[in-house]
């Protein structure tokens, strides 16, 4: 407890590091406050008899932090500006336009956010209208139709070019990932109430306290499987040369490239859940659509059908996103020009094939692990849990929240470690996901 007080102590003295912690914790204040600020026009009296929290709509919800069924002004949260980030990343590979922009270094990448906003705009009015027709009813609307949806539809547009911007201002002048951190918050803000809604119904049903406490037993295992995942490594050795500069050697010594099994950390499971509320949509935008059976399967997020799309688009994504953030030949171009090699490989083009096909066998065990973590709660509901606990057992929700306070907390100890302070663990290091930019990519993804 005395190291624990000291570390504070230590963080608080840092004014850069105090300044960064402040300031997230403000942003993310401003945030959970327009999370109940209802839309005009809304009867906000009328609106929890209203909403469902199953399925689709659930997981858009519990992302948006409750936002979603609150009809609040962030209700689409941050997922438009994820899907719009997709789009890009798959046009910068088949558009040569986007293709050259990822070349020019920062101003490309000033270019490409750019059209990201843009686009967010296009499908967050698109996703808005979805929005309005299928969550508001005729009797929670106070004012008339064309005029109601016409200033929702501008209103949900703003609200998430506003928390976008809150995002971005956390990464610049906070501490983590800002888009990352916003959906931590929300999933986070659901938890309390799921937590005590599964006490109250198992201890009430049969099995009692003794099934409540066998869940938890198995959450806490989930747990740290996930955590095993998100930090597992495979080292590659590294000989460096000797080198005599004046009467000083340099080299010589050996070191090792640590490849993460899932460098990719949680934007798989982000891509891929963004796109699998493209079913949900379409059923808005057209009823009769929805009585399609396909439809319907992929909408249900407990059917086999939604399931299995789920894991594959996972480990697809996997790879795709590891293949972008990891670039083994400039990993090669970089060993051979300070002077390193691999044990048995020859420098150039041959270390890289060696690094890539390293990456390729950690990325597939890595990727199926991962699918398997984000379908569990699927099956947790299928023994019984409720349909709300279950999302954090496993799931999108675990994952995300491992992988961003890992990745937090790294950053944290390394702001103590650069000013010559103890780290926040007593032995040993967190290894979040940008720990290592060989590995996670020296530029942050667009979440």
């Amino acid at each position: 407890m005395k190291k624990f007080f000291t570390t504070l102590s230590n963080i608080w003295k840092i004014e850069d590091l105090r300044l960064r912690i402040t300031n997230t914790i403000l942003f993310l204040l401003i945030y959970r406050v327009g999370s109940f600020i209802v839309l005009p026009g809304v009867n906000a009296a009328a609106l929890h008899s209203a909403k469902a929290k199953e399925g689709l709509v659930g997981l858009l919800n519990m992302f948006a932090g409750g936002s979603f069924s609150r009809s609040s002004i962030f209700a689409l949260g941050v997922m438009p500006y994820i899907s719009a980030s997709i789009v890009l990343q798959l046009l910068g590979i088949a558009v040569p336009y986007f293709i050259k922009l990822q070349k020019e270094g920062e101003s490309g990448r000033n270019k490409l956010n750019q059209w990201t906003r843009y686009l967010t705009i296009v499908i967050t009015a698109a996703q808005a209208v979805g929005y309005l027709r299928s969550q508001i009813t005729a009797d929670t609307m106070l004012l008339p139709n064309p005029y109601f949806t016409i200033l929702n539809v501008f209103v949900l547009t703003a609200g998430t070019l506003f928390v976008m911007w809150l995002g971005e201002k956390i990464t610049d002048k906070g501490i983590g990932n800002g888009i990352s951190l916003i959906i931590m918050t929300g999933i986070i803000a659901e938890l309390p109430n799921a937590f005590v809604l599964e006490f109250q119904s198992r201890t009430g049903g049969p099995g009692g306290l003794i099934t409540f406490i066998v869940e938890l037993v198995a959450l806490l295992g989930v747990i740290m499987f996930t955590i095993l995942i998100v930090q597992g490594t495979r080292k590659i050795a590294v000989q460096y040369a000797k080198r005599i500069v004046g009467n000083k050697q340099y080299g010589g010594v050996r070191q090792y490239i640590p490849l993460k099994v899932n460098a990719a950390g949680v934007m798989p499971i982000i891509f891929a859940q963004a796109l699998m509320f493209i079913p949900a949509t379409v059923a808005q935008f057209f009823p009769n659509a929805a009585s399609n059976g396909i439809l319907m399967a992929l909408s249900n997020s407990n059917s086999w059908g939604h399931n299995a799309v789920f894991a594959i688009l996972i480990i697809l994504f996997t790879y795709f996103y590891t293949a972008i953030t990891v670039n083994p030949n400039q990993m090669a171009d970089d060993m051979k020009k300070n002077g390193g090699f691999i044990p048995g490989v020859k420098p150039g083009n041959s270390t890289a094939d060696y690094i890539d096909a390293v990456i390729s066998k950690i990325t597939l065990p890595g990727s199926i692990f991962l699918a398997i973590i984000a379908i569990l709660p699927a099956f947790a509901s299928m023994v019984g849990v409720s349909s709300l606990f279950a999302r954090f057992f496993g799931g999108t929700s675990l994952i995300i929240l491992v992988g961003v306070v890992l990745d937090t907390l790294q950053q944290i100890e390394s702001h103590l470690l650069m000013r010559h302070y103890d780290g926040l663990m007593k032995t040993g290091r967190i290894k979040g996901r940008s720990s290592v930019p060989t590995a996670a990519g020296a530029t942050p993804p667009v979440i």
